[in-house]
């Protein structure tokens, strides 16, 4: 009788095993599973938060460019920027740059404007060039946050234009171009607003398009 027995005893035991290895395999599956997502975004998070300007700011003629700011009203407290500013409003282009982006911008000073043929200016603000004037201003501003250690030598950037914009990087200097005419140089980098991040330039480049 304990014989006839004997094998299912074997086989209780074996399934019990069974069992019990699979229980603990599930629950290692659910303890993997559940702490690798929240790992991958807090490292996401502070490798955002750590690539952010620093609270107070980038001084841009003496005035703080803030990261509570969106990057028209950041703009708007720059006197050197003020033609750009000009420029923006006069293409409608206000809402757009003050919208959720993110947007990088690469921001011609007034002195780079003035560096165009006599009279350009001029003519770009008539409100009959009106769409000229925003092809050239949106040849100036890329979808995406891009800092400037994300601009490499080399590096073809689409712009909101939908033209190509060149990046190229020598002795530790940024600088865009259209790939034909002179480069304008970054210079002041990474002015973060709420909405994305601006690069003041010393040239106006234009889309060759236009």
């Amino acid at each position: 009788m304990k014989k006839s027995f004997a094998p299912l005893l074997a086989a209780l035991a074996t399934t019990l095993m069974l069992a019990s290895c699979s229980s603990e395999t599930a629950k290692t599956e659910v303890a993997t599973t559940s702490t690798v997502n929240p790992a991958d975004s807090m490292a996401a998070m502070a490798g955002d938060s750590a690539r952010m300007a620093k609270p107070e700011g980038v001084m841009v003629d003496g005035v703080a460019m803030t990261a509570d700011k969106d990057i028209v009203d950041n703009a708007m407290g720059a006197k050197s920027v003020s033609t750009l500013v000009a420029a923006v409003k006069q293409a409608g282009l206000v809402e757009t740059l003050k919208g959720a982006g993110p947007f990088t911008v690469f921001a011609p000073t007034n002195a780079a404007f003035d560096k165009l043929p006599k009279g350009a200016v001029a003519g770009l603000m008539d409100p009959a060039s009106k769409a000229k004037l925003a092809g050239i201003l949106t040849y100036h501003v890329i979808p995406g946050r891009l800092v400037a250690a994300d601009l490499k030598d080399g590096q073809e950037l689409t712009t909101v234009n939908g033209e190509k914009l060149h990046v190229m990087v020598k002795d530790g200097k940024v600088m865009v171009s259209n790939g034909k005419d002179a480069p304008a140089t970054v210079q002041i980098a990474d002015v973060i607003s709420s909405n994305g991040v601006t690069h003041v330039i010393d040239g106006v480049v234009l889309p060759t398009g236009k």
